[in-house]
């Protein structure tokens, strides 16, 4: 008699493998998962942050690069997702044979035997980080749903898009200098040089670096306090040309500003990182989307928007 085994959860490490290994293929294809091909014929979602159907709440870190992948691979038309019991709880349903993308969700956890040893010593108990992996349907996958602006994001309009850039650089109040031919962030003085927009043979290219160039601003010590130490060719410094890179691409996913590659000839250096560390992808996603978030935060729509949940509250 044949005997049926039940197939084991799968373990942390594994949904790191999972995760790293699916970004290492894309990598090594010559894919940057943080730059996807908007505005193509792949393409048939606007350019817009990935967000739930049912809260509205943009998801971030690494599920942005899972979520973005998926809308290319499957062509889905929307940017909007949401679980199987949210289709439902919205008076849709999932279509049958529709298969889900898998998510994760981050969180800490403290061991037994930890809060054992906290107990005895009188130390403050260590938690663990892990990952929860869950399925969301694309919006597209769905029947029923409410049609509403939380279906599917309309891109700004073309004239927001560099006002909202240089509002956003004088309000984060970090020193940003316009000269130059070289662009880059000095840690050490804590300013942003990057050459004039008339040095760039695309002017938007001059947004998208000043972005990166911001990104890495976000990282100093009064702000967001990230590791800046790593000289050129280390791995510190190539994680956090990672972590600018991304950041990069979902504030100008944001913006209405189509991402591009800042530093491709890293690619080998990040691909060492990720084989080495098959967490990097996960914590520089998870980076890569608080310094977006930070400076995000400084323009004024968002300024408003936020008071008002302070005085709803």
């Amino acid at each position: 008699m044949t005997k049926h085994r039940h197939q084991a959860a799968p373990t942390r490490a594994s949904l790191y493998d999972d995760i790293t290994n699916k970004i290492i293929g894309e990598l090594e294809d010559g894919r940057l998962p943080w730059v996807q091909p908007w505005g193509t014929a792949a393409a048939k979602a606007p350019l817009a942050m990935p967000k739930n159907a049912a809260t509205e709440r943009q998801y971030s870190g690494i599920n942005i690069l899972i979520l973005w992948g998926s809308v290319i691979e499957q062509g889905f038309s929307g940017q909007s997702w949401l679980t199987f019991r949210q289709a439902l709880a919205l008076g849709g349903s999932v279509r049958k044979g529709e298969h889900g993308t898998t998510v994760v969700y981050a969180d800490r956890f403290v061991p037994d035997d930890e809060k054992k040893r906290a107990h005895e010593t009188g130390e403050q108990a260590r938690s663990i980080p892990f990952l929860k992996r869950f399925t969301v349907f694309n919006a597209a996958q769905c029947d029923g749903l409410p049609h509403d602006g939380a279906m599917v994001t309309q891109p700004p309009l073309p004239g927001l898009i560099e006002p909202k850039v240089e509002t956003l650089i004088k309000q984060t109040g970090i020193d940003f200098r316009v000269d130059g031919s070289r662009a880059f962030y000095a840690p050490a003085h804590d300013y942003v040089r990057v050459p004039p927009p008339q040095a760039y043979f695309e002017p938007i290219n001059w947004h998208r670096t000043a972005l990166h160039e911001l990104g890495h601003a976000t990282g100093h010590a009064s702000r967001l306090n990230r590791d800046l130490s790593g000289s050129f060719g280390t791995k510190k410094y190539a994680f956090e040309e990672l972590v600018a890179e991304i950041s990069a691409a979902f504030c100008c996913a944001s913006l209405g500003i189509t991402p591009t590659v800042r530093h491709a000839d890293y690619i080998g250096s990040w691909l060492e990182v990720l084989r080495e560390d098959n967490r990097a992808i996960v914590r520089a996603a998870s980076l890569a989307s608080r310094a977006a978030d930070y400076l995000l935060g400084f323009l004024p729509d968002k300024v408003a928007a936020d008071d008002d949940q302070r005085e709803a509250a």
